[in-house]
């Protein structure tokens, strides 16, 4: 079993921009889903914006990214990075889940979503915000 921790940056309709910025910066393949893609739009406006992204490269850069929705608070300089713990085993990112869980305020129940096996979002006691999910293949 493994997890790996990942930098997850938050824009407001700026993710897919700067995605293509930190591939053309480090290299890599990029993969996106926008809202539309997944069906989980709630605004025309913001179907084609980003609801998962990343970069990796071989080069060992990782990065992701979405937008965050209208109807969520946002600034650029506070809510600006998740911490994102991605793993294939549902017992391990379960675990961490627990421990991470006290003193946490709960954002989104680690629970089956469309696009993952489990995925889940908190706030730790520290302010942090962690978003932990099983990963699967896509196949968009």
């Amino acid at each position: 079993m493994s997890v790996k921790s990942v930098t997850h940056l938050n824009f407001r309709g700026e993710a897919r921009a700067a995605l293509e910025f930190y591939r053309s910066v480090f290299g890599g393949d990029i993969a996106v889903v926008a809202y539309g893609d997944a069906g989980n739009v709630s605004d025309p406006v913001a179907a084609g914006q980003v609801m998962w992204g990343q970069v990796v490269a071989d080069n060992g850069f990782h990065v992701m990214a979405y937008d965050v929705p209208a109807g969520m608070p946002w600034d650029r300089g506070v809510n600006s990075f998740f911490v994102s713990l991605r793993g294939e085993d549902t017992k391990e990112i379960t675990t961490y889940w627990e421990k991470l869980s006290v003193g946490a305020s709960i954002v989104q129940p680690l629970a089956p979503a469309q696009w993952a096996p489990l995925y889940g979002m908190l706030t730790d006691r520290f302010g942090v915000v962690w978003v932990l999910d099983v990963t699967s293949p896509y196949s968009g």
